[in-house]
């Protein structure tokens, strides 16, 4: 990666690069997903069924999409126990992250007469989906419980899966035992865009739910943006990104390793370093040139690294906190000699990651908070995937008689002010009526 000095009008062009490469859909992609809808709204299953032949098991049928419950617990019989130990670990802290999250009702007499309040109630039903990779090479067994976990702590009912299936029809087992490990027994064989109408509008098959979340590709990416207010959705997420902050303390191998570990996501994933140390910056390019070869996807990861990664020498650590802040970067590593001391100044991020020993990949899987996190600028207004993801609140109101009569004439006039006389005469016949 090329290494750039801060401030410069050529690193001000490579970081305008980076920001614009996300969010951005072409207009084909638009009209493909836009037809798949359709298709899917309009026909039900046979356009289901139609789209999986063509693109993921081409001898699927509409009566296979759901997974039989011997398939789920054959599932337990081919994974390993280091596997099921990890998995339960992962859950466990996960759990006790959300469980914090978890929102309350409550009711309120803030003046004499009146009473307000609000209840916040779960989703009838939420669809997780979880991408399967191509092929079902990258089972993302940790989107099952990212996705899954806060929606059984909001309470809600009915959560189903949806997952691409590999060519022969099979879901990847270690998938199925991640939504048998949180409760989840409808689970369909269904990826892409089609299985996001599916979710939103609903088969023969598979009643439609309230929520979508999870990650996936442009096509999912896209389907969730335009079925979004038909359903919930957790965001409509760009490429996975990092920005890490080191200092003459950090370690370069492991800020190589840090900034490869997104890299390899996708060729439009974004790896950044910042540093006010030009040793590090000089340490850490030789050591990604050492490492990149050693990856079996490193092809991907070089791809990012060529057109959306940058290493960054600034001045200082205040100018790489403004930077940080600037770009408001999903991941956000501090490998610093303090890095406790910089926290307070971090506004905008989607997820903070303290020290030499927090890689991102400890967030990915098992500290406990959530991993589907805002990309490409937005956690400058948004946050990660959370419980209050699977509520909704209602506000309730009381006014007794003395309270009423007492804020009426203010309420009538506010709405003669806008001109709703309606507004006002359902406050004035109560009036007249003693």
């Amino acid at each position: 990666m090329k290494i750039y000095t801060y401030p410069s009008r050529e690193a001000e062009n490579r970081l305008k690069q980076i920001a614009g490469r996300s969010l951005a859909f072409r207009q084909k992609d638009l009209n493909a997903v836009r037809r798949i809808l359709a298709d899917v709204r309009q026909e039900g299953d046979a356009a289901l069924i139609r789209y999986v032949n063509r693109f993921d098991a081409p001898n699927l049928t509409a009566d296979q999409l759901r997974i039989a419950p011997e398939e789920i617990q054959a599932a337990g019989r081919q994974v390993d126990r280091a596997f099921v130990r990890a998995l339960d670990r992962a859950r466990r802290q996960i759990e006790a992250f959300h469980r914090q999250q978890a929102p309350r009702s409550w009711i309120d007499t803030p003046r004499p007469g009146t009473l307000v309040g609000q209840l916040v109630r779960p989703v009838d039903a939420a669809g997780i989906y979880v991408p399967g990779g191509k092929a079902g090479a990258t089972p993302l067994v940790s989107s099952v419980l990212m996705g899954a976990v806060p929606a059984r702590i909001a309470g809600v009912e009915r959560v189903v899966m949806a997952t691409p299936p590999r060519a022969d029809g099979g879901i990847d087992p270690h998938l199925l035992v991640a939504a048998r490990d949180v409760g989840i027994d409808e689970i369909y064989r269904v990826g892409s865009a089609w299985g996001i109408a599916a979710l939103a509008y609903g088969t023969e098959t598979i009643a439609r739910v309230e929520t979508i979340v999870g990650p996936g590709n442009i096509y999912v990416t896209l389907a969730k943006k335009l079925v979004a207010g038909t359903v919930g959705i957790d965001m409509i997420a760009g490429p996975s990104e990092i920005l890490v902050i080191a200092d003459a303390a950090a370690d370069p191998e492991a800020a190589a390793a840090d900034l490869l570990s997104q890299a390899e996501h996708d060729p439009l994933a974004s790896a950044v370093l910042v540093t006010n140390h030009a040793p590090t910056a000089r340490a850490v390019a030789a050591s990604l040139q050492r490492q990149l070869p050693l990856l079996p996807r490193s092809e991907i990861a070089a791809a990012s690294l060529k057109h959306y990664g940058a290493i960054l020498v600034v001045p200082d650590l205040d100018t790489a906190l403004d930077l940080a802040n600037r770009i408001a970067p999903e991941h956000l590593e501090l490998l610093v000699a303090e890095p406790f001391s910089m926290l307070g100044a971090i506004r905008n991020a989607g997820a903070v990651f303290l020290g030499a020993h927090t890689p991102e990949p400890v967030g990915d899987y098992i500290a406990g908070p959530n991993h589907v996190l805002p990309t490409a600028g937005t956690a400058r207004f948004s946050s990660a995937l959370s419980v209050g993801h699977f509520t909704k609140k209602t506000s309730v109101i009381h006014y007794n008689r003395a309270a009423f009569e007492n804020e009426a004439a203010d309420i009538v006039r506010l709405a003669e002010v806008e001109g709703l006389t309606a507004h006002a005469r359902a406050i004035e016949v109560r009036l007249k009526k003693k």
